[in-house]
């Protein structure tokens, strides 16, 4: 069943009870509006800014923003981007929109005016819903894309060339539009992160959201007791699937602006959280405020958390084992997945898994995994490219039949482009990224296994491991390593440290240097190697000189 029946059916029994709770620690980031169907609370303990949406209210604010969609024209199949940082009202809008039966545009909120125009362009939108952070970015756009008509703002002090959202939607009606829906009908449009350049538009179903949503259950247990924290953007698949947990079981989640250690773990405790999906570099973060006494556990009420999850990027085993030292108590999974998979899940650890940290795990719920060689033949042993099947699958990339030649094959296959290997058990280890395979001398490098190696240094907070051209061996290996608040380390100590390495995995160079992340927690590669690549030529070139 399409998913916005979900949203519908909480709505009936759950009625009042509280669906959504937004903590905002900077209050001054949250814009005062006109007009509110949800409840508004200062929280006196924090000082934050909090507010919270009941089940009722949410599916009202949902039919509200469907029913001005249509009035303004749009119809079945039609798109609507979102441009919002996260906040209580990104919910409502998307399932607003998918409840006209048009497709919800996600947009990441850090593109800059250029990759709006482009994913705009490409994913043929029809209507925009921004918000304050966007209106010079949004503003220099829309003359260049003349087929967005209806342009709606979220806040106040609306400006000239946009609609105000919080006036038009109060005069709608709150009752769902009557438009049938079903699980083939087109859902929405997500874009890949662009680490490897301009972002791809990936077309879903509605099958895909729900299988999502079930997917996320049968792997965490969700219940209506249980509590999310979710603070990744809601424009990507990885939070917003996590959160179809809570919406299929009914249950409240918290949404977090802002992602310090100490916001996290105060929200954890004072909305008595049970589930937290955090990234490798927040999860390090917490860790390291631990240690160095910035928080004290003994201030927070944290026994009910039960749950801490990790995706979206290789996670270091040395990390989750410190975790687990800190907070033995919690169940811990990853969880793998893409974009162009509906997100996380298609391969998950698994909590009754933990004895394998390090690796990905096994298929998950619904899903088919194989791996295969250059030729695309299944393997069972070595290295080849990881490929998943499931009712998750995206269609295509819209408007781009080359690109999804390459990754589809007709038996509904998925390429991932992730290199990967199986265990004695048949778990599944991620190597590294098909595009981020350093070969030197003709020596296939994996950079996830030197990476992990280089993080159980404990000065080190992160590192990436990139190809750099070489004139005799083509590619060399290079460290860019991320050193600890407080702590020192040299290029000459993390070389000693990487003599434990096999010869040939020895990064050739080692940057001291802050490691980039998207905000999905992705290390920025291409970034580095434009950075890294060209001075590296430079000196190269000197050397050359000299000599």
């Amino acid at each position: 069943m399409p998913i916005t029946e979900l949203l519908s059916r909480n709505a009936t029994y759950f009625k009042d009870e509280v669906a959504l709770v937004e903590i905002n620690p900077e209050v001054g980031n949250i814009p005062r509006v006109t007009w509110r169907e949800f409840s508004l609370i200062e929280s006196d303990r924090s000082g934050a800014f909090r507010k919270q949406m009941t089940w009722g209210e949410f599916d009202v604010r949902a039919n509200r923003f469907a029913n001005l969609l249509l009035t303004r024209g749009i119809k079945k199949g039609d798109k609507v981007a979102i441009l919002l940082m996260n906040c209580l009202e990104w919910l409502p809008i998307y399932f607003g929109t998918l409840k006209t039966g048009a497709l919800a545009v996600p947009l990441n909120y850090r593109y800059d005016a250029k990759e709006i125009k482009h994913c705009l362009k490409l994913a043929d939108v029809d209507a925009l819903v921004f918000g304050p952070e966007f209106i010079g970015r949004v503003e220099e756009v829309l003359p260049s894309v003349p087929k967005v008509k209806n342009c709606f703002y979220v806040g106040e002090d609306c400006p000239y060339f946009a609609d105000s959202y919080d006036k038009l939607i109060r005069y709608c009606s709150s009752q769902a539009p009557s438009i049938l829906l079903t699980d083939d009908d087109l859902g929405a449009i997500y874009f890949s992160s662009g680490t490897t350049g301009f972002p791809k538009a990936i077309l879903h179903a509605h099958r895909s959201l729900m299988h999502a949503a079930i997917v996320e259950q049968k792997h965490h247990g969700q219940t209506r007791d249980d509590v999310f924290l979710c603070i990744p953007p809601l424009y990507h698949t990885g939070a917003k699937m996590h959160w179809f947990g809570s919406l299929i079981t009914g249950s409240r989640a918290v949404i977090l602006r802002g992602a310090s250690s100490e916001w996290i773990i105060r929200t954890a405790s004072e909305e008595h959280c049970t589930i937290v999906w955090l990234l490798v570099p927040w999860a390090q973060d917490i860790l390291d405020a631990i240690d160095s006494g910035r928080i004290d556990l003994n201030e927070y009420h944290l026994d009910q958390w039960r749950l801490m999850h990790i995706g979206a990027q290789p996670v270091p085993p040395t990390l989750i084992k410190r975790w687990k030292k800190v907070f033995p108590n919690h169940d811990y999974d990853t969880n793998y997945g893409l974009s162009e998979s509906i997100g996380p899940g298609c391969v998950h650890l698994g909590v009754e898994n933990i004895h394998k940290v390090g690796a990905i795990g096994i298929p998950g719920y619904g899903w088919e995994t194989k791996i295969v060689d250059a030729d695309r033949n299944i393997i069972t042993e070595g290295v080849g490219e990881l490929a998943v099947r499931g009712d998750g699958v995206m269609l295509c990339y819209y408007n781009d039949p080359k690109a999804t030649e390459e990754v589809l094959d007709d038996e509904g296959w998925l390429y991932t482009g992730d290199m990967a290997e199986y265990d004695e058990d048949g778990f599944i280890y991620l190597v590294d990224r098909k595009k981020d395979v350093v070969i030197s001398g003709g020596e296939n490098i994996y950079p996830v296994q030197i990476e992990d190696f280089i993080r159980t240094n404990n000065a080190v907070k992160d590192v990436a491991v990139i190809g750099l051209p070489d004139k005799r061996l083509g590619e060399i290996a290079a460290a860019i390593v991320e050193v600890k608040e407080g702590m020192t380390l040299t290029e000459e100590e993390i070389q000693e440290f990487c003599h434990d390495l096999p010869r040939y995995k020895r990064p050739r160079k080692i940057i001291l240097a802050d490691v980039p992340r998207n905000p999905t927690g992705k290390i920025e590669k291409p970034l580095l190697r434009r950075i890294y690549g060209g001075e590296f030529l430079v000196a190269q070139q000197n050397e050359r000189d000299v000599k």
